[in-house]
């Protein structure tokens, strides 16, 4: 557009230029030609315009939107619109009590007060895109900042809401789940009413209060505390049961070996020791006595 200008206001000069002063006109002569080729360069770069992948065109006329969408490529336009591009892809916009972490400056997070009257800060992605087709609309009713306007105001307050409903420290354990669910399915009504896709809430952190972080702790090691001694007196138990057990094994052995024993046994057992020894190459046996008498002297 601004080639467009220039040519004409060189063509207009050269002109004017010529018409005044008949010395002039090989000059106004080069000047209209160049006014020219400005204004083919003008054409040129206003009636195509590019829009790269990921992206949409939407085109305004004097101030007023147009309903066509310019989709990624080259794309053939009036020279008197202007394009205003939106990302359709997939945008996060974090809130976060880090520094520099979030997508603004400083402790971004959001503070919250549960149902028993806790401050709770919550740090948050939120996931979206824009739709395509909505594009149009949303730069009519919104305008380009649809971050400030939208997605950081709305998140804020449905998280506020529905934290209400929330003990402190089940938000923190065991109602975490439940409560992401809930605020997501409430954001994203919001968001379709706008021309937004809401695409997935991440709550990345919840910092308890110090006094409840402390007796949530205390709970803890007691529970670990009341777990080991547990454990220890199941293994005493255990150990107990081990003992009665060998120690029954061992009486029932000595009874067994008591009802089973007779002199007859007795009497064989001595013998298959006297053969093995009378076997052995260095060994001496020597029998003595006969009957319940016998006696054996072994020697090397």
């Amino acid at each position: 557009m601004f080639f467009l200008f220039l040519g004409a206001i060189i063509i207009i000069f050269s002109l004017s230029l010529s018409k005044a002063n008949p010395n002039f006109a090989a000059f106004g002569k080069t000047g209209r030609l160049l006014g020219i080729g400005l204004i083919v360069v003008g054409l040129a770069t206003s009636c195509f315009v590019q829009i790269p992948p990921g992206v949409v065109g939407v085109q305004t006329l004097f101030g007023k939107v147009q309903s066509g969408l310019l989709t990624e490529g080259l794309n053939f336009v009036n020279p008197m619109v202007e394009v205003n591009r939106f990302d359709i892809r997939t945008q996060n916009y974090t809130m976060s009590a880090v520094t520099n972490e979030g997508s603004q400056v400083g402790d971004d997070a959001i503070r919250v007060l549960t149902a028993d009257g806790l401050e709770v800060v919550i740090d948050l992605s939120v996931l979206y895109r824009i739709l395509p087709d909505k594009a149009p609309e949303i730069l009519r009713t919104l305008g380009r900042d649809i971050t400030d306007k939208i997605v950081r105001p709305v998140s804020r307050t449905k998280i506020r809401d529905n934290a209400v409903y929330y003990d402190a420290v089940a938000l923190y354990s065991s109602k975490r789940e439940e409560f992401q669910q809930k605020i997501f399915q409430t954001i994203e009504k919001e968001f379709q009413n706008r021309g937004l896709v809401l695409e997935s809430i991440l709550i990345r952190n919840i910092t308890l209060p110090a006094s409840v972080r402390a007796t949530i702790e205390s709970k803890i090691n007691a529970e670990q505390e009341a777990q080991k001694m547990k454990f220890i007196l199941d293994k005493e138990k255990q150990e107990a049961e081990r003992k009665r057990v060998e120690a029954q094994g061992i009486s029932d052995y000595q009874k067994i070996l008591t009802s089973s024993l007779s002199d007859k046994l007795l009497q064989y057992e001595q013998i298959k020791a006297q053969k093995e020894l009378a076997l052995s190459a260095n060994a001496k046996v020597v029998v003595m006595g006969s009957g319940k008498g016998v006696n054996m002297l072994i020697g090397q």
